[in-house]
């Protein structure tokens, strides 16, 4: 569905005059409404690359946070031009770092916070705050407030209002904003704190817009590897629920390899692994890790050992040994490959292989593929004696968006299980 902006033009008003004028407009303008009963969304969204972007007059404005595709585009034009591997994803904040060297000064309308996807707003938030800092650390804080109702043909009446706050500015000016942020969160309600960006930023922003019991949702892919998974790890262990995008976007991945061992002819094999391979786009490890995890954790693998190796590729591979409940051992390997038009996020996989050797029957050789990309290197060597199953993974086309409305129509307020089980593994298994 399109995103849609809201059904009124947000109000500028100073800092102070924001609690009073949404206590009039819900007491007075919308009397006998108290609003919508649902939840409150915070969303921290810097959109970096698409204020770079902009900036340098690659792509137009006005700027909105969507991942639109001639933003991506231009991304991945841009990267010859600074240095960077090929393979480098549009979203790898090292991207928006090295076109922020670049010299520049367009400006356009930023519209951050305004846009709201059709999927999100679906749900009927209470209240929508997006934190939306500038390049210029030292622009004041501007505040912005809307409110909108659904249309009567949708149902709309007054319980189902709710209201938009924008909070835009200098990272200085946002982070002495963070009392009035608190006085905006409703207690009584479910509160959910989208860090749309890269996992590298100033930690006591993060620290302070999603203290327990909020709900958190991060992304994996953006930021160092390892700094992704001790904090997604930290959270969890504190009793956080956290989603991670990085780990939804696996779910075709999980899917698919579910089906190929759903024929009870292949069943038995799932025992009997003896080797996995994983390779990535680039040098970005965690959804490779994640999978692994996932797979192990599943069929009751033990870790062993972990360690990286050298490899003639945009980063280190790593390998692993677990142990398997009867007491033998399983080969890992995750392999960095580079790619020519790598998708959107970091360390995208571009396949996976599985070897089973179940008794008295032919080893088993399962592999599969993105669509997007071959995996001739898994379909190499060493296989004219196996049974072989390949499939290719379809990708999915939900932007952040609409994972975040996947999310909130599910209302979970714990991790997901299968997540919680897979972060410290995957964490155990990235060397050092």
């Amino acid at each position: 569905m399109a995103p849609q902006l809201t059904l009124q033009a947000p109000l500028d008003l100073p800092p102070e005059e924001v609690n009073p004028y949404l206590h009039r407009l819900w007491t007075h303008d919308l009397e006998g409404s108290t609003g919508a009963a649902t939840f409150t969304l915070v969303v921290w969204e810097p959109s970096w690359l698409e204020q770079q972007m902009v900036r340098i007059g690659r792509v137009d404005g006005p700027i909105t946070g969507l991942l639109r595709t001639e933003l991506l585009e231009a991304a991945r034009q841009a990267v010859p031009e600074t240095g960077l591997p090929y393979s480098t994803a549009p979203m790898d904040p090292r991207l928006a770092w090295a076109i922020g060297q670049k010299e520049g000064n367009h400006r356009t309308e930023d519209l951050r916070g305004q846009f709201v996807e059709s999927a999100i707003s679906a749900h009927m938030p209470r209240r929508l705050i997006t934190l939306a800092p500038t390049l210029d650390p030292g622009h004041p804080l501007e505040t912005l407030v809307a409110a909108y109702c659904p249309l009567p043909e949708e149902g709309g009446a007054g319980a189902a209002c709710g209201d938009v706050v924008v909070l835009r500015g200098g990272m200085g000016a946002l982070k002495q904003s963070l009392d009035l942020i608190v006085s905006l969160v409703d207690d009584s309600l479910p509160c959910w704190v989208w860090w749309n960006s890269s996992l590298d930023e100033p930690s006591e922003m993060l620290e302070a817009l999603a203290p327990l019991p909020r709900r958190l949702v991060i992304d994996s892919s953006l930021g160092e590897p390892r700094r992704c998974l001790d904090l997604m790890l930290a959270r969890i262990s504190a009793g956080q629920a956290v989603n991670d995008l990085n780990w939804l976007r696996l779910r075709t991945w999980r899917e698919s390899l579910a089906m190929v061992f759903d024929p009870p002819s292949r069943r038995d094999a799932l025992g009997h692994v003896v080797q996995l391979d994983i390779d990535v786009e680039g040098d970005h490890p965690v959804k490779g890790l994640l999978l692994a995890a996932w797979i192990a954790d599943r069929l009751g693998w033990h870790l062993i050992t972990s360690y990286a190796v050298e490899v003639d590729g945009p980063g280190p591979g790593i390998t692993a040994e677990f142990e398997r409940t009867d007491g033998v051992a399983v080969q890992f390997t995750l392999m960095p490959v580079p790619m020519g038009a790598p998708k959107t996020h970091p360390g995208a996989i571009v396949g996976m292989r599985l070897i089973c050797e179940p008794q008295q029957r032919p080893p088993l050789c399962v592999i599969l593929c993105s669509e997007s990309g071959g995996c001739m290197r898994l379909e190499s060597g060493g296989m004219a004696s196996m049974e072989l199953a390949e499939g290719v993974v379809p990708l999915p086309e939900e932007s952040e968006e609409m994972e975040m409305a996947r999310l909130l129509s599910g209302g979970h307020d714990s991790t997901s299980p299968l997540l919680a089980a897979a972060a410290p593994l995957a964490a155990s298994l990235l060397p050092g």
